[in-house]
């Protein structure tokens, strides 16, 4: 979501390209889990998935802080 916001506020967003990475990267995080999980690591692996997911989500969340506040 704060990757289809910033990509509005730069005037590069789309719609297909925001709903298929979406949507791929649940099924990849899934993915990710799920084999963790079957091969006994998926604690591990969850928390990577989390860990990654959420440095997407606060990079993005910086863009758009410094596109509003042109900081």
């Amino acid at each position: 979501m704060f990757g289809g916001l910033r990509a509005m506020l730069d005037g590069i967003f789309d719609d297909k390209v925001f709903v298929v990475s979406f949507l791929s990267n649940v099924v990849v995080a899934a993915l990710i889990v799920f084999l963790g999980d079957k091969l006994g690591v998926g604690a591990q692996l969850s928390t990577g998935v989390v860990v990654v997911l959420g440095i997407r989500i606060f990079s993005n969340a910086a863009a758009i802080r410094r596109h509003v506040f042109r900081a």
